[in-house]
């Protein structure tokens, strides 16, 4: 016997195969279906192009660009302040790929084609599976169109810019590159989410510019080459456009004390700044800068809702794969009836996610010419930014488990996933300044509500459990003395009508599942809680077509 037969201890087997080079979109019949029922379906090529990007190049970009985090570059060997972040080269490869194929544009470079919002967000769906820090960036790039309109004369400039198909990370004024990205700072250390209690200043100049001095707690990302921030101007809070790079070649005093080291979002840069007279631009009127930069939240709201359906969506994707492959006591863990119940309630559950999302992307295609739909996309999106991002962890963790020890393992993906859930459900406006934002939009625009219970009462008569949640919803908004405390409740309620409704409306098969477990509450507080006849293996393997 050979010294190697000697110690051959073990044949590796019963392991799955390493899930990689598959389409994302084309795999996902869900996402097809949506794309197809909110009117995207003209964009199914360039969809499907992007799914094979991000199931092989992109999978293995966003691993690389995460395992290697930026570094903060304070000063040059010299001591010159430089104020540079330093990025592996997959970070720039992952921005690449998603400019190239618009991540950060695509709804204005088709904004004369139905649905351009929905298709614009099925990409971003399949990116944030993958690689979600770079998200970031690229999320307010897209957002920052409406905000800029505010000020013509400066989104003529800029928006040729940030709509370019090309990733250009020079450090250079922005008139020199081939393409621009721009970030966002609001909050700072004394207020956060109350931002009305800024303290940065913001002087009008000679020449139509602003100086401003303070700072921001989160400047998101400072690699972009210019930023959209709030300052007290003489009438007060005012939305300002910060370049990195000024025309003349100097940098902009916008030094970076440090970079956050956060729970997850790894690849991607979050800073704190000071402003030293750094130079900005007003966008918008004074004293009107929260209303102009929640044009820009709107939409990163709803890309908080996508990503975060995205992410659950990959968690359960690597469930099922593992699950498909990997046996114990005699049999694969797929033909395991309480793994059935586990595996069906993940895809259920995405399923409702997506569905609402790619609604309320919907809604934001039809509202600049439809007041109702503007005015349901108004609260539809605190609805699902709330209650979508809030699932998020409690779905990854769920698909890690179905993997056991090795969904706890780094060299899994569960891990990464699992980080970058809470991210949104915190960005852009936590779970209670969520559910405050449907109250304010409930009392300050009575015509959203109008709008919610006409899309809810759409679908009345197609189910009776549904039915019969719907009778009872109008009356969860009476006793104003306690709304805000049972906020989060009514929220949750709405939420999952409203993914109801939208299952039930493109006829899905687990529509009738989703609304016995959740509205019915037949269900645990656990997933996987499943009633037992309504637990589907075919349902399963469906979902995750490879």
């Amino acid at each position: 016997m050979s010294d190697f037969k000697a110690f051959d201890t073990h044949h590796v087997d019963n392991q799955p195969r390493v899930l990689e080079g598959f389409n994302a979109f084309d795999s996902d019949p869900m996402l097809q279906a949506a794309v197809a029922h909110y009117g995207a379906g003209w964009a199914r090529p360039q969809l499907s192009a992007y799914g094979a990007v991000a199931g092989s190049e992109l999978l293995e970009q966003g691993r690389l660009a995460n395992e290697n985090p930026p570094r903060l570059k304070a000063f040059d060997r010299f001591g010159h302040r430089i104020d540079e972040v330093e990025f592996h080269p997959a970070y720039h490869r992952c921005m690449t790929l998603a400019m190239e194929h618009g991540l950060h544009a695509f709804a204005w470079w088709h904004a004369d084609r139905p649905a351009a919002h929905v298709a614009r967000s099925a990409i971003t769906y399949q990116h944030a599976q993958f690689e979600a820090g770079t998200g970031c960036p690229l999320t307010m790039t897209y957002a920052a169109i409406p905000a800029l309109r505010h000020s013509p004369e400066l989104a003529a400039v800029w928006e040729p810019r940030i709509t370019s198909q090309h990733y250009d990370p020079r450090v250079l004024p922005a008139a020199d590159k081939r393409g621009c990205t721009l970030g966002m700072g609001m909050t700072e250390k004394q207020g956060g989410s109350d931002v009305r209690s800024n303290t940065t200043t913001a002087v009008a100049q000679p020449d139509g510019s602003y100086t401003l001095v303070g700072h921001k707690w989160f400047l998101s990302a400072p690699m972009c080459d210019a930023w959209l921030v709030l300052a007290q101007a003489p009438a007060g809070i005012t939305c300002f456009l910060l370049p990195k790079i000024r025309d003349d070649g100097r940098r902009n005093r916008i030094h970076i004390q440090r970079l956050k080291d956060k729970l997850g979002d790894r690849s991607n840069a979050s800073s704190e700044v000071e402003f030293q007279n750094a130079v900005g631009w007003r966008v918008g009127d004074e004293g009107r800068g929260v209303r102009t930069i929640l044009e820009m939240v709107a939409l990163t709201r709803l890309d908080c809702m996508v990503a975060s359906a995205g992410l659950m969506r990959q968690a359960t994707v690597q469930a099922i794969h593992h699950c498909r492959q990997r046996s114990a006591f005699g049999r694969p863990l797929i033909a395991q009836p309480l793994m059935q119940n586990v595996l069906h309630d993940l895809v259920i559950e995405n399923d409702g996610h997506l569905a609402l999302a790619m609604r309320v992307a919907q809604a934001v295609d039809q509202g600049p010419n439809d007041a109702v739909q503007a005015a349901f996309a108004r609260i539809a999106t605190a609805i699902g930014k709330y209650w979508i991002c809030r699932r998020a962890p409690s779905v990854v963790n769920e698909a890690q488990e179905c993997l056991g020890g090795a969904g706890y393992v780094e060299e899994s993906l569960l891990p990464r996933l699992y980080r970058q859930a809470p991210l949104n459900s915190i960005w852009e406006g936590s779970g209670n300044v969520q559910c405050l934002d449907v109250l304010r939009a409930l009392s300050r625009e009575p015509e959203t509500r109008d709008a919610l219970f006409a899309e809810l009462m759409d679908a009345r008569g197609m189910d009776p459990d549904l039915d019969r949640e719907l009778a009872g919803l109008a009356h969860a908004f009476d006793a104003a003395a306690t709304l805000e405390t049972r906020s989060r409740h009514v929220v949750e309620r709405v939420a999952l009508a409203l993914q109801a409704a939208c299952l039930l409306r493109m006829n899905h098969p687990n529509a009738t599942a989703f609304i016995r477990s959740r509205i019915a509450r037949a269900h645990g507080l656990a997933l996987g809680t499943l009633p037992a006849e309504w637990v589907s293996v075919q349902a399963i393997e469906a979902s995750f077509a490879v």
